[in-house]
C-alpha cells in the first residue's frame, strides 16, 4: 500500500526549496530593476502555500519507505517540481501556453536544455537565470539534492537514491548516504566555482560567468545568448568549456576518490572512463578530418569544433560553437551515436552510459568465447567487480525498452510529419537528455517552438524517462505496483 503521508512530507520539502530557489532569482530581479519581479513574487508565494499545504498533510509521516513508495515520489517530484517552474514563464508572459512553459521548465530540470523560445536575449535577467538554475539544480538530482540538504527527512533515502541515480553500478562514498550526497555536491559545487572564475577570466562578464557555469556542469546547455557560445568569439572559452563539460561527464564517484584522496591511477584504471576518453579522441579526430577534407576548416579550428561539439553531444550538454548543420552529413552520424551513448555513470550527462557499453561489449565477447567452448563458465568482471546475470537481465531489457521507445516515438512524430532526421534525432536528444537536434527543419542550433503540441508533451515524457533511466518512470503503468501485496 502506498505511504501517502510520506509522499506529502516529501513533495512539501522539496517544495519548500523550490520556493527558496525561486527567491534567488527575485533577487537578481531587483538587482536588474527589470519586470519580472511581480512574476517571481507570485511564483514564490503559490509554490510556497502548495508546499505548506502537502507538509501539513504528510504531518504524520512515519518516515518509514517503501521501494514502490521511492519510486513513485521520485518521479512525481519531478513533475510536480516541473510544473510549479512554469509559473515565472507563465506568470510574467513570458512563455504563453502551459504547454511551452511545462516543456522548456522539464528540459531544464532534466538537464536537457531543448528550448521552445526562439529569442533568449529578449528575456530579463533573473527569468534567465532561473532557467540556469533549474539545470543546475537538476543535474544531480532534486531528491539527492533534498537528501544532501535534510538527511532526516526519511528513513527510505537510500531506495529514493536507486530510483534516481542514474547508471546500472551504484556505488556510494560512505555508508550513510547523506554523508556521500553532501561530498559529491561539495565536488559538484567546487567545480562550478571554479568553472566561474576561470569564464571570467576568460572574458565573460559575472552574470554570464554565473549562468554558463551551472549550464555546463549540469551539462544542460541553455544559455544567456541565442548564438550560445559562438555570440563570445574565444577560443578560449570554448576550450575551458570543453574541458568542464567533459569533467561533468566523468562519474563523480570516481573524480572524488582519484582527485580529492589523489588516487590518479583509480581513474586512468577505470574501464568506463578508458572508453568515455577514447570515444572521445577518435569522434573527435573523425569529425576533424571531415571538417579540414570537405569543409576547409585550418587545423586548430577543426579541432577545436570537432572536440567541442563531441563532448557536447557526449556528455548531452548542447552548447554549441559552431553550427554543425553545415557539416558533412557523416558527423551527424556520429553525433548522433554520442547522443545514443552519453558519458559516465553517476555524472550529471544522460545518455545509455558508458558503463552499459562497457557491460555489453564484455557480453558480446564473451559469446564468442562461449561458441567455441560451451561448457565454459564466464565471469563478466568490471574493474575486477564480477557483475551477477541479474545486472545483465537488466541491461539487455534496459537497451530493449529504449530501443522500443526511441522506435515508437520516432515513428508517431513522422507520422505527424516531421522529417524523418529530425523525428530521430529529437527523439534521441529528448530521451537522452542531449538538447539539440540535426534537421533541416529543427537544426542544432534552432529551438524547438515550430513542434506541434502533442510533440512537446511526447519530448516532456521522454526528458523525464531518460533522467530517471526509463524503469523509474515505466514501472508506475503495470498493474503489479499498484496491487496491495
Amino acid at each position: 500500500m502506498i505511504n501517502k503521508q510520506i509522499i506529502y512530507k516529501i513533495i512539501g520539502s522539496l517544495l519548500f526549496i523550490e520556493a527558496a530557489l525561486m527567491i534567488l532569482c527575485l533577487l537578481v530581479s531587483i538587482y536588474y530593476q527589470e519586470d519580472d519581479i511581480m512574476s517571481f513574487l507570485i511564483s514564490i508565494i503559490s509554490t510556497f502555500l502548495l508546499a505548506f499545504i502537502l507538509r501539513f498533510m504528510g504531518r504524520n509521516a512515519d518516515n518509514s519507505m517503501s521501494k514502490r513508495d521511492a519510486y513513485l515520489v521520485v518521479t512525481l517530484s519531478w513533475a510536480i517540481f516541473s510544473a510549479m517552474g512554469t509559473l515565472p514563464f507563465l506568470c510574467g508572459g513570458y512563455i504563453n501556453n502551459f504547454t511551452d512553459a511545462y516543456f522548456e521548465t522539464m528540459s531544464g530540470f532534466t538537464t536537457t536544455g531543448a528550448t521552445i523560445i526562439d529569442d533568449v536575449e529578449r528575456l530579463p535577467h533573473g527569468i534567465i537565470f532561473w532557467r540556469s538554475l533549474t539545470q543546475w539544480i537538476g543535474g544531480l538530482g532534486i531528491v539527492f539534492f533534498t537528501i544532501a540538504l535534510l538527511p532526516s527527512l526519511v528513513g527510505g533515502s537510500v531506495r529514493i537514491f536507486a530510483a534516481e541515480a542514474t547508471g546500472p553500478i551504484k556505488s556510494k562514498l560512505h555508508p550513510k548516504l547523506s554523508t556521500s550526497a553532501k561530498a559529491i555536491w561539495a565536488v559538484y559545487i567546487t567545480l562550478s566555482v571554479a568553472c566561474v572564475l576561470t569564464y571570467y577570466l576568460l572574458g565573460m562578464g559575472w552574470y554570464d560567468s554565473v549562468n554558463y557555469a551551472m549550464t555546463s556542469l549540469a551539462t544542460g546547455g541553455f544559455s544567456t545568448h541565442n548564438e550560445s557560445v559562438l555570440f563570445f568569439h574565444s577560443p578560449s572559452l570554448e576550450y575551458a568549456t570543453t574541458f568542464f563539460c567533459f569533467v561533468s561527464g566523468m562519474n563523480f564517484t570516481l573524480l572524488y576518490f582519484s582527485v580529492i584522496e589523489f588516487k590518479i591511477k583509480k581513474l586512468l584504471k577505470s574501464s568506463e572512463f578508458r572508453l568515455y576518453l577514447s570515444l572521445v579522441l577518435m569522434f573527435t579526430a573523425f569529425i576533424m578530418m571531415m571538417l579540414i577534407f570537405r569543409n576547409n576548416y585550418d587545423i586548430e579550428r577543426a579541432f577545436r569544433v570537432a572536440i567541442f561539439q563531441v563532448v557536447s553531444f557526449i556528455t548531452t550538454t548542447g552548447l554549441f560553437s559552431d553550427d554543425a548543420a553545415t557539416w558533412p552529413h557523416v558527423t551527424w552520424v556520429v553525433l548522433a551515436v554520442c547522443m545514443f551513448i552519453g558519458a559516465c555513470s553517476g555524472s550529471t550527462s544522460g545518455g545509455f552510459k558508458c558503463i552499459r557499453a562497457v557491460m555489453l561489449l564484455k557480453i558480446v565477447r564473451n559469446e564468442f568465447k562461449q561458441i567455441l567452448h560451451p561448457n565454459a563458465v564466464l565471469p563478466l568482471k568490471i574493474d575486477g567487480t564480477n557483475i551477477p546475470t541479474s545486472k545483465r537481465v537488466t541491461l539487455l531489457a534496459f537497451l530493449t525498452v529504449n530501443l522500443i521507445m526511441c522506435l515508437v516515438c520516432a515513428f508517431s512524430m513522422i507520422a505527424a510529419g516531421i522529417d524523418n532526421t529530425n523525428a530521430i534525432t529529437i527523439t534521441l536528444s529528448s530521451l537522452g537528455n542531449v538538447g539539440p537536434t540535426l534537421g533541416i527543419e529543427i537544426g542544432p542550433t534552432m529551438s524547438w517552438s515550430m513542434l506541434p503540441d502533442f510533440a512537446k508533451w511526447e519530448c516532456s515524457v521522454l526528458m523525464l524517462m531518460g533522467r530517471l533511466e526509463i524503469f523509474t518512470v515505466l514501472v508506475l503503468f503495470t498493474r503489479e505496483f499498484w496491487k496491495d501485496n
